[in-house]
């Protein structure tokens, strides 16, 4: 069986969205967020598309993403409970019997997997690398359909059975490769990468997992060296640990619960994870309302600089101004780059820390750019300051599964924290957690 296509869902888009109560409103995002791992979709190997480009390889990041999504859907009433654990096998089956070998033709090596798989065959596609941080993504979805499938069906026994091999495969000290931190990738043509997992990053989760694993974990003393590299600063009247784009202050999140636990750095400077993404949105909006460089459409309700597509790599006067514009980068606040692209699905993943400031600012958008939002999902950026053709504002053509995912993960633990409460319930994140020296709160 082939992949299945994307389709327009029957339901409210754009300004008809800001006609909704809240409810209403989280309800149909995230039910178009959910459609996207519906409709492009291997059944034959589980595997998710990267994006809804004509073509598009799979992304093991987005197979994570998904994965934690069917406990969503099933609560949701979007499908069975038999449909989700059927999906699930499917996806586990192959990334457990997948050749895993040391060359360019696998799916994977010492237990970590390609960033990037062809949809049909499940090969290594593009020369990826082997990604420790994408691995680890796809490791959190699968221990979270283990964590909701609690039955003793034998189709539920075997979804347990697989994460927890999958999961003890992974030799997480070798992508140390006898290094303080861990690296941030590995190919068969060239070895480890030239750099490293340090700064404040999507990383937590990382090494959370790899210090959890029963064979092959990461140094006990890898998280306080990361942490050792963190930036904390003090921007717009906030004192935060600093990361510009704001999906960083985000995945890490969707799975982890890190509401008033603390880690030993956060525990000197007397805050959280948790409050400090909240900070992040707050100077995010400060940054959109200052302006600095005077694109269209920033403010109090218009604001998420984060890793998106643009308008493409080109130089253009616009009102009079030459604008240089970019393709896909990880824009950040407040030290760029910055082009005018903005980011709604990273204002919807911001919603667990500022739901006020999210809701507003979604219905601002749905109001002033419709286009943003339709039947399909959020779209994955539009600038206001460029105008293209007959459009108003230039919006991206194409849906990203990683977006998808964190709008529904994120929404979800917002209104019923089923992600979360899934994930304490695990006792590898639990561990995890107090090797990386987590105290307080729910641990």
């Amino acid at each position: 069986m082939g992949v299945q296509g994307m389709t327009t869902a029957d339901h409210s888009t754009g300004a008809a969205l800001c006609d909704l109560d809240d409810n209403e409103l989280l309800d149909q995002l995230q039910r178009s967020a959910f459609h996207y791992f519906q409709n492009n979709f291997n059944p034959a190997n589980g595997l998710i598309a990267d994006t809804t480009r004509v073509g598009a390889p799979a992304s093991i990041a987005v197979a994570g993403f998904a994965l934690a999504a069917y406990p969503i859907a099933v609560e949701r009433g979007w499908m069975t409970r038999a449909e989700a654990v059927a999906r699930t096998l499917a996806a586990l089956r192959f990334f457990w019997s997948a050749p895993q070998r040391a060359d360019g033709n696998a799916v994977g090596y010492k237990g970590f997997y390609y960033h990037f798989l062809d949809m049909q065959t499940g090969s290594r596609v593009w020369q990826s690398e082997l990604s420790p941080v994408d691995t680890a993504f796809l490791i959190a979805g699968i221990l979270t359909m283990s964590a909701y499938c609690t039955l003793d069906s034998p189709d539920e026994i075997e979804v347990r059975e697989l994460a927890d091999s999958i999961y003890r495969r992974v030799d997480w000290r070798w992508m140390q490769n006898g290094q303080s931190t861990v690296w941030q990738g590995w190919k068969p043509e060239s070895g480890y990468l030239h750099y490293g997992w340090e700064g404040y990053s999507e990383a937590m989760l990382l090494y959370v997992v790899g210090m959890a694993s029963p064979t092959f974990p990461l140094s006990m003393d890898s998280y306080n060296f990361w942490t050792s590299t963190y930036q904390w600063e003090n921007l717009y009247g906030y004192d935060f640990l600093y990361a510009g784009p704001l999906f960083i202050h985000q995945y890490s999140h969707a799975w982890l619960d890190l509401r008033t636990i603390q880690d030993r750095f956060m525990r000197d400077r007397r805050s959280d994870y948790f409050e400090n993404s909240r900070r992040a949105v707050l100077i995010q909006r400060q940054y959109a309302q200052r302006n600095p460089h005077e694109f269209e459409g920033y403010g109090e309700n218009c604001w998420a600089l984060s890793a998106t597509e643009g308008p493409g790599r080109k130089t253009q006067r616009v009102r009079g101004q030459m604008r240089r514009f970019f393709g896909y980068v990880a824009r950040g606040v407040p030290y760029g780059p910055d082009d005018g692209t903005l980011s709604p699905p990273s204002i919807l993943g911001s919603i667990p820390f500022a739901p006020e400031m999210v809701l507003a600012a979604i219905r601002h958008l749905c109001r002033q750019y419709p286009s943003v939002a339709d039947g399909c999902g959020i779209r994955n950026g539009f600038n206001p300051t460029l105008v293209e053709g007959d459009s108003q504002y230039w919006v991206s053509p194409t849906y990203l599964g990683l977006d998808q995912g964190i709008i529904l993960l994120m929404v979800e633990n917002h209104r019923s924290q089923l992600v979360w409460k899934l994930m304490r319930q695990s006792p590898y994140i639990q561990s995890g957690l107090h090797h990386a020296g987590f105290k307080g709160g729910w641990l």
